[in-house]
């Protein structure tokens, strides 16, 4: 099985950030302009960029469409992106920017029927379902939704057996807690991620420092991982990265 890499870029208010656990109030903004960012991984040898939209994440109404046409015209990047999808009409105007895949967060927690809907209608190669989880007291993986600032009620297990069921390609999971922290992935989680639903490609995505951290996230099964603090803070050489044979 091949192995994606996926330097995500993480947009609010037109700048380049990071979140600590997708806490809003705990943001780091980096220098450098979206677009240039986007070329910068392109010439390193990405294949794919994983584009998110924060402040629609939280409001809803998808805002990178230049931005992602600007990406589309300057470099060769493959890009799936998100944040505010609340519609077929959004999917259809994102893919019509230029998108390769829509991510669809909080709907395809709230609606996921809907968002089968989509999967048959546009192709399971041009969805990425992202169900982002944070676990409970009891243990249990929970979905929050509304750029995870809302609790949903919704288990992550149950809903990955719908949607594979269904005939979903991609997922996109993040440990909440890991992400931004440069802690590892959650390599548990996914390794019974890819239990449950082994014909689903599974994108790693929260925690990963290094470069042995995406050979792991190989190793437990995962079909990508999403790289982003750790890029922007030069833990991981990107270039040397797309030189290994896990392919970008």
């Amino acid at each position: 099985m091949s192995f994606t890499l996926y330097p995500a870029i993480d947009v609010r208010d037109g700048r380049v950030v990071r979140l600590r656990q997708g806490d809003y109030a705990h943001e780091t903004r980096y220098a450098g302009e979206p677009a240039d960012v986007a070329e910068r991984y392109s010439q390193a040898g990405a294949q794919w960029l994983h584009l998110v939209d924060l402040d629609a994440a939280r409001a809803g109404g998808y805002t990178l469409a230049a931005l992602l046409r600007a990406i589309k015209s300057r470099t060769p990047l493959r890009v799936q992106t998100g944040g505010g999808v609340r519609s077929e009409a959004d999917v259809e105007a994102i893919l019509e920017a230029g998108a390769d895949r829509v991510v669809v967060g909080s709907l395809a927690v709230r609606e996921p029927d809907a968002v089968i809907g989509w999967i048959s209608r546009f192709g399971a190669e041009r969805i990425t379902v992202a169900l982002d989880a944070r676990q409970d007291a009891c243990g249990k993986w929970q979905l929050p939704t509304a750029g995870w600032t809302q609790a949903s009620g919704v288990a992550l297990e149950a809903l990955l057996r719908h949607y594979a069921d269904a005939g979903l390609q991609h997922l996109l999971c993040t440990d909440i807690a890991r992400d931004g922290m440069l802690a590892g992935p959650n390599l548990e989680l996914y390794r019974a991620l890819v239990d449950i639903a082994p014909q689903v490609l599974v994108q790693a995505s929260g925690g990963v420092r290094d470069a042995a951290d995406v050979v792991a996230a190989r190793e437990a099964g995962c079909a990508g991982a999403v790289l982003g603090k750790a890029l922007l803070e030069s833990h991981i050489d990107l270039a040397a990265l797309c030189r290994e044979p896990l392919a970008c």
